[in-house]
């Protein structure tokens, strides 16, 4: 018998009506992440305030068990097959490389993902509106405005002609992501700079050696282990004086130059919401992803003027969020 095949026969429960499951005993949902419980501490906690608003606490009337990989992108399809063999109601996927992990494995049981980019590109759905099969859930804008961050460096330093694309090779979505801002920077006349960091001693060799790269800025690519530590690279790019840009308002807090990219939370939100929905008896295939296109961009002040840059009006103005 196939790996898949046994796969599907143990997650052949989930065919079961779930309420009629839920009178013998609690629901379990599974939650499947990359990353580590710290990484996504704020998008899970927004996720159980979506899963409380649609009726269900978890320790109450539903049991949330999580794992993570830990940035081990290589352990997801065995933490995967853990989650089916416990006959789990409905799976959440935690960013992309969850979510394509249980595309590939499991063949029965509800999937709900919280991802950021395009879930039709990736072959979750079938579409936004009928997503068909066992997948549904939300997502935001962040994969496919990889390329406007680079804009956004190049509005500021016109003249600026190599700039460093930081990127962990060990992340699915790596490839498309590079892709595009190559692209980007074809197209600007930028000579791009690739630089692969999976752990914190390569992010501490990466900073240590942009100046002799002769990098002059930075754009950090989409990985769920620059946003555990979005705080800390932006600092890290302070001191190395290194104009950067990342998606998420931690890193422009943290002293990076620009955030620019979408709120995670919301599609967390949207993903408690639908798991609520399915356990009541919903099926994925009904339930639209709720797709979230707004962007936000935050910009630091105090590091323009650290490293003695003048942030012109036509960009400031258009900034959410000035921090000084």
């Amino acid at each position: 018998m196939r790996r898949r095949d046994v796969i599907t026969l143990i997650g052949g429960t989930a065919l079961m009506p779930l309420g009629a499951r839920a009178q013998n005993a609690m629901p379990v949902v599974g939650v499947l992440s990359s990353a580590s419980p710290e990484d996504y501490r704020l998008a899970l906690a927004a996720f159980h305030s979506g899963l409380r608003e649609s009726g269900y606490v978890d320790g109450q009337n539903v049991k949330v068990e999580s794992v993570f990989a830990d940035k081990h992108y290589d352990r997801l399809p065995e933490l995967a097959e853990g989650l089916v063999r416990r006959k789990v109601s409905v799976i959440v996927a935690v960013a992309s490389p969850a979510a394509l992990a249980l595309k590939s494995l499991v063949t029965t049981i509800p999937i709900v993902f919280a991802i950021s980019g395009d879930p039709v590109s990736t072959g979750l759905v079938e579409s936004l509106n009928r997503p068909g099969g066992h997948f549904t859930g939300a997502a935001h804008m962040n994969v496919e405005i990889a390329p406007k961050r680079l804009e956004l460096l190049h509005e500021l330093l016109p003249l600026e002609k190599t700039v460093g694309l930081l990127v962990n090779p060990t992340n699915p979505v790596t490839q498309s992501v590079s892709a595009e801002v190559k692209s980007a920077a074809l197209a600007l006349g930028i000579e791009l700079q690739a630089i692969e960091v999976s752990d914190d001693d390569g992010l501490d060799r990466a900073f240590a050696g942009l100046h002799d790269m002769k990098i002059g800025a930075l754009v950090i690519g989409t990985d769920p282990f620059f946003t555990s530590r979005a705080e800390k690279i932006g600092g890290m790019a302070l001191r190395a004086k290194i104009p950067a840009i990342y998606q998420y308002r931690e890193f422009a807090a943290g002293g990076g130059l620009m955030s620019y990219g979408g709120d995670n939370t919301d599609s967390y939100h949207h993903a408690g919401l639908y798991v609520g929905r399915i356990l009541k008896g919903e099926k994925p295939a009904d339930l639209p992803v709720q797709l979230s296109t707004k962007v936000q961009l935050f910009l630091n002040l105090k590091t323009a003027k650290t490293l003695g840059l003048s942030v012109p009006l036509s960009l400031s103005g258009r900034a959410d969020e000035l921090i000084e």
